[in-house]
């Protein structure tokens, strides 16, 4: 299988997997709890693993900085999935929710749907090379002859 299929597949299922935990948050009245959010890290977590395990059985890669960047460019891609999703939920079907955003300790106030998305892009950013190199950690010593 091509390695940008991988890529791409397991993109998608992390993002599906995000935005179904987030629409299952809104639709349980737990928006408000940004503890939850960290779950997030386990769909990427996921799907980087699943990206890179598939590289390794199925293209028998077993070069490290390959399987690497399959893991980065795959969480990459969700993360830039995400923030495109945030920004039209934001813009066009719940434009008050940046009140919830904003009344979180996290980011502070008078945000806006782009300073929103440019800080979900640097925090999927930092928790891409995280979650790739742990995975790696894995991986790294797992060789198909």
């Amino acid at each position: 299988m091509k390695i940008e299929k991988i890529v791409f597949k397991n993109a998608v299922k992390i993002f599906l997997a995000i935005i179904a935990f987030f629409f299952l948050m809104k639709l349980l009245g737990l928006e408000k709890i940004n503890e939850l959010r960290i779950l997030n890290f386990a769909f990427v977590f996921w799907g980087v693993n699943n990206a890179i395990k598939e590289s390794i059985y199925l293209n028998k890669v077993n070069d490290y900085l390959q399987n690497l960047f399959t893991g980065l460019f795959t969480s990459i891609i969700s993360v830039i999935f995400t923030m495109i999703a945030f920004s039209i939920y934001l813009h066009y079907i719940d434009p008050q929710f940046i009140k919830v955003v904003e009344n979180s300790s996290l980011w502070g106030e008078k945000l806006t749907p782009s300073l929103i998305s440019v800080a979900i892009f640097i925090e999927g950013m930092a928790s891409s090379i995280i979650c790739a190199f742990i995975v790696m950690q894995f991986w790294k010593n797992k060789k198909v002859p």
